[in-house]
């Protein structure tokens, strides 16, 4: 299983995602295979929930794979009343500044 394929398991097996979408955006930033990943995730569970709860929550379920794999995530959560919003769109990752975990 690739790494964008366990990311998008184990946040859709604990999130009830009205939309999730999984990006791997390796090649934009680094030599690494599967280091910088986008989530885009949109839930009824995140409303009433402040952005930082929201982080926290992705960060919990995927701390096993932060701790030992992947280097940047990038991290967009939004009811679906905010993602109507956004026009189904998410921000631009930054631009990545090294320190890669990958040699």
């Amino acid at each position: 299983m690739s790494m964008q394929q366990q990311i998008e398991q184990k946040l859709g097996d604990a999130i009830a995602c009205k939309h999730l979408n999984v990006i791997n955006e390796s090649h934009m930033h680094s030599r690494g295979i599967d280091s910088h990943f986008k989530v885009i995730i949109v839930s009824e569970e995140f409303t009433g929930k402040r952005l930082l709860q929201r982080h926290r929550l992705v960060n919990e379920i995927l701390k096993d794979e932060l701790a030992h794999h992947i280097h940047a995530l990038a991290i967009h959560t939004y009811t679906p009343d905010e993602y109507a919003q956004q026009e189904g769109q998410a921000p631009a990752s930054p631009t990545c500044l090294g320190g890669s975990k990958i040699s």
